[in-house]
Parts: structure tokens; C-alpha cells; sequence
């Protein structure tokens, strides 16, 4: 399991020693937490759910006199010492991480976060093989650190200073590009090829493809974005910003019970997402460790489709609910098939009406999209909602940063796409506007970084 708890006894997130000798760590006011538990592992059913609470793994750090305040030898540098005899413990939001190392990357299998950040980057000219080792390396440590609920190895800015690791994850992929640039072009997978052009597409280059990607995701803004910007100094020469998207979705908590998350059209996202129950779901969203065409270093890896997606919401707000519901497939209430039954309820494709009428139309979204009308492709989605204000022409520039993941993009997104090109109801309230593709390594075992095996093998 992804998500573990923190032993109790290590210190809360601190920050390099400060400056001067005045100032202090505020403690926190949060309550108790609750029993320990588990983060859900799939971006459908329970995403935007409370975090299940967890027992404190987290001390606050203690201030000046009887909080523990200890000052150096030498007279100016500021230590913080733990007290876990008499420290309140976090709420059990800020309490969640979820591991660096493992047998997948982290952002990943983990429910859907609150907040977070898509960023690429290209190398700088002149960067290669050894530059981005390197790179991935800093990169690398900083992610563990940071999720671990740590301060930045150098010049952390205290952004996330008072916070708990706040379920953050941090996961790192490689674009079509990045293997001429670093001479790796022999270890480039073909399943990396570039997707090809879909009739929705409208894509600005500016903010598609990169030779790096970053995905990062917390359940508290101020962590994310502290993630962020650690990981926009660690880039230093070797890396400069290509392009940068910021999304987020419902706060864990924020309704009575675990529910699927719903995008910005009001929509249910997520039902049909496939399960790491299923039996088949490892060889649907990893590529295996042996028997695959994929080269050995993305074992237990996997390949992120990444989509700015624009919902064109004037548009769509003015159809009835009854005409949004037929356009998807879905009762908008509770995400049931409107074939009906409940959310989870198998969609009668056959069912008609009185009157002889498909109820499920022949072009509506949840029909187009069915594994079993596409060969079974299946995709692990797990976006994020934007929102960049209103735009040069006057609408809200607001929709979806789609992110899927799956074993073969060529079987699994681009199976499906091609789909919906051909007369999916949805096309009309939607714009593609950027998109990248990216390999994304298995997890980085102890004493490893990310991409190791490909960079040094």
C-alpha cells in the first residue's frame, strides 16, 4: 500500500536553521487525529472522500523555554527538537503521506488530490545524459524529502513549514524529446511515438510535449505549491520551465460520504475507472517486468496521456439537465446509467424506450467510452479541474487537465480517442488545447532516483 503512516517519533517538517536568533515555530491548533486508515488507491468511486484519519505520525516542533527552543553553541544557528510527550498531534489531513520508493511511482494508485501542478521542462542547451542524472537525482531527493513531510535540502522557503506531508506526491516522466537530447535515443520506447492529430485537437504547441514532466499533487495548496517551487530551483541550469498547469479537485471531507468526484460540468468523473482489484489491472495501466516490448527500465512503469481540456460551460449550462444527461450516458444526480440502477449499475446498451428509442443514445459519452466497445482499452484516469479566468473571448478559460495512465497509450487512450472522434455527443461543449505524452519509470527503489536504471544503465 502506497500510503503509510509516519512513525510517531519523527520530527514535524523543519525548516534549514534560521537567520536570526528570534524567531520561532508556531505550534499548531489542530485536533487529534483519528484512527489509523487508508488513502482510496483508483480516481473513481471515494476520490474527493476524507482521507481515512490516521494516528499522529508528527510531532509539532517545540519553541523557545518550555516548548524546547534550542539554541547552538555557537550562539546564532536555531535547532527545533521534538517533544512528543506534551506536541498536539495533526489532523489526520495533514498527517497522510504516501512513500517515495516503491515498486510504482507515487501519483499514481493514490485517490485524487486536492490541489495540483503539471509542469515540463525542457533541458537547456548544452544539458545532457550526465545533467539530467544529475537533475534527476537532486529531483529525486527533494521528493522524498518533501513527502515525507521534510524541509528542502537547501533553501527551503518555509512556505509549508506549519503543515504535515498532506498525502503529497511527486512523480516524474520522460517526453519523446528528452532522448535525442541525452544521446538515449536507442532506449526510447516505441510506444513514446507522438499521438497522433484527433478533429477536436486545437493544441498550442507552447504548452504541449516537454522532455520533462512533473506531476505534483497534495491535499493542501500550500504543500503543493511548495513542492513546486523546490522543484523549479532544483531545475538550476539544467532545466528550464516549458510550460505550467495548475488544477485542483474537492477537498477530502467535503461531503457527507465517499462519493466520485465530479469535473466542472457537474458530471460524475471517473465510475468506469478501472480497479487495482481487477484482475487485469496491473497489465492494463504497468508495463510488466518481463515479456514486454518496453524497454527493461520502464518495468512497472507506465505512460501519462496529458490533455488541456476546455469545457465551453456557457454552451453547455444552457442544455436542459435532461439533454446534459443524454449527452453523457449518466443521470446527472448520482452518476446511475440511464438505463438505470445505481452508479456502479452495468449500462444496458440495448434498452429502449416506449416509443423505441435507445435510453442510452448511440452517441452519448459513457456509451463511446466502454472498455468492451473498444477492446477492452481501459485507462486510469486521474485529472485535475482548472480554472484561469475568463478568457480573450470573453468565456471561462475552465475545464479539465486530463491525465491517464495506462500500459500502451496506442491501446489504451488513442484506442478510445479515435472513438470519440467519431461522433461522441460530448465534442461539441469541448476544445483539446494542449497535450503530451510521457513515459514515466516504476518507482525508485531505497538509495535509487527516478530514471537510474535508464540514465546509468
Amino acid at each position: 500500500m502506497a500510503d503509510q503512516s509516519i512513525p510517531e517519533a519523527r520530527a514535524r517538517r523543519t525548516p534549514k536553521a534560521a537567520s536570526n536568533t528570534g524567531s520561532k515555530a508556531a505550534p499548531d491548533a489542530a485536533p487529534a487525529a483519528a484512527s489509523k486508515g487508508e488513502v482510496p488507491l483508483n480516481g473513481g468511486a471515494g476520490d474527493d472522500a476524507s482521507r481515512a484519519g490516521v494516528l499522529s505520525r508528527r510531532r509539532l516542533l517545540g519553541t523557545a523555554g518550555a516548548t524546547g527552543l534550542v539554541l547552538g553553541a555557537a550562539g546564532g544557528a536555531v535547532g527545533y527538537a521534538a517533544r512528543p510527550a506534551e506536541a498536539t498531534p495533526l489532523a489526520s489531513l495533514g498527517a497522510g503521506q504516501v512513500m517515495f520508493h516503491g515498486k510504482h511511482q507515487p501519483g499514481i494508485l493514490q485517490g485524487l488530490q486536492a490541489r495540483g501542478h503539471l509542469v515540463a521542462f525542457d533541458l537547456a542547451a548544452g544539458a545532457g545524459r550526465k545533467e539530467a542524472a544529475a537533475l534527476l537525482r537532486r529531483w529525486s531527493e527533494t521528493a522524498r524529502r518533501l513527502m515525507a513531510g521534510e524541509a528542502a535540502q537547501q533553501d527551503d522557503t518555509d512556505v509549508a513549514r506549519d503543515a504535515g506531508p498532506s498525502s503529497l506526491t511527486i512523480t516524474f516522466g520522460f517526453g519523446f524529446g528528452f532522448f535525442a537530447r541525452t544521446g538515449l535515443e536507442k532506449q526510447r520506447p516505441v510506444a513514446l511515438d507522438p499521438l497522433p492529430d484527433f478533429s477536436s485537437d486545437q493544441l498550442d504547441k507552447a504548452r504541449s510535449n516537454g522532455d520533462l514532466w512533473v506531476q505534483i499533487g497534495a491535499d493542501d495548496a500550500l504543500v503543493a505549491f511548495h513542492a513546486l517551487r523546490a522543484i523549479q530551483k532544483d531545475a538550476g541550469r539544467a532545466a528550464k520551465l516549458r510550460w505550467q498547469m495548475n488544477g485542483f479537485n474537492r477537498s477530502p471531507g467535503a461531503t457527507s460520504s465517499p462519493m466520485t468526484a465530479r469535473n466542472l460540468m457537474g458530471q460524475m468523473d471517473g465510475t468506469r475507472n478501472p480497479k487495482p482489484a481487477e484482475a487485469d489491472f496491473d497489465r492494463r495501466i504497468f508495463v510488466p517486468e518481463s515479456g514486454s516490448k518496453d524497454p527493461a527500465w520502464m518495468a512497472n512503469g507506465s505512460y501519462a496521456v496529458v490533455r488541456r481540456i476546455r469545457m465551453l460551460l456557457d454552451d453547455w449550462e444552457q442544455l436542459s439537465v435532461k439533454a446534459q444527461e443524454e449527452v453523457i450516458g449518466r443521470r446527472k444526480s448520482d452518476g446511475a446509467p440511464l438505463s438505470g440502477g445505481t452508479e456502479t449499475t452495468e449500462m444496458d446498451l440495448e434498452k429502449t424506450d416506449k416509443a423505441g428509442n435507445l435510453v442510452v443514445p448511440i452517441n452519448a459519452h459513457a456509451r463511446i467510452t466502454r472498455p468492451d466497445q473498444n477492446g477492452g482499452a481501459a485507462m486510469l484516469r486521474r485529472p485535475f479541474s482548472y480554472h484561469d479566468g475568463i478568457g480573450a473571448d470573453g468565456v471561462p478559460d475552465a475545464g479539465l487537465l486530463f491525465v491517464c495512465w495506462q500500459a500502451d497509450p496506442l491501446r489504451g487512450f488513442v484506442t478510445v480517442q479515435r472513438k470519440l472522434d467519431r461522433g461522441d455527443a460530448l465534442s461539441k461543449y469541448i476544445r483539446h488545447e494542449s497535450s503530451g505524452l510521457f513515459a514515466v519509470p516504476g518507482g525508485a527503489a531505497e538509495g535509487e532516483y527516478v530514471g537510474q536504471r535508464l540514465l546509468e544503465g
